[in-house]
């Protein structure tokens, strides 16, 4: 056996974060974030089940996690595993787990949110960031009560803002 003393190491893990002020108050801004009802509206169809370890069900099952902070109306976080279309509950993610934080703190008669989703792989660095941008802005737009488009109204304006061939996408 060696005498020698093993060093820990140091890495950095790329992250997307982004903030916004959106209109408020703060538990109506939670409710989007969480309610089954106000999701289909910035996110797509699912579920949040509110309490920590309850079952995160998005996009028709493109995304699936388990909550891992539930702080309402403050602090909320999840696991983020991407699925395939058609993959069976039993499936194993093709990619690394990640996290997906939302912070909201009230700015008057707004709210300061915050977007945190880590870690983020190097590939996928202007994808993700494009997509997070179109989400937040079809939640910006049903917090101000007006029609959200379809989401590749805004994917398209936030592909061309990142440098994104959306013909192209990196898998």
């Amino acid at each position: 056996m060696s005498n020698t003393t093993e060093l820990g190491k140091s890495s950095k893990v790329l992250s997307v974060e982004f903030e916004r002020v959106v209109g408020g108050p703060i538990e109506r801004v939670w409710r989007h974030l969480t309610e089954t009802t106000l999701l289909p509206g910035w996110f797509g169809h699912g579920t949040i089940e509110p309490k920590v370890g309850g079952r995160v069900h998005l996009m028709d099952g493109h995304i699936r996690g388990v909550v891992t902070l539930w702080q309402p109306p403050q602090r909320l976080s999840y696991t983020w595993d991407v699925f395939a279309p058609g993959d069976g509950p039993d499936a194993v993610s093709a990619y690394p787990q990640s996290y997906l934080s939302f912070a909201l703190e009230p700015r008057d008669a707004n709210v300061l949110l915050r977007l945190t989703h880590l870690p983020i792989l190097d590939r996928f660095e202007k994808q993700n960031m494009m997509g997070w941008h179109t989400f937040l802005d079809m939640l910006t737009t049903s917090l101000r009560g007006e029609k959200v488009e379809e989401r590749p109204f805004y994917m398209k304006k936030n592909a061309a803002l990142y440098g994104i061939d959306l013909n192209n996408l990196v898998r």
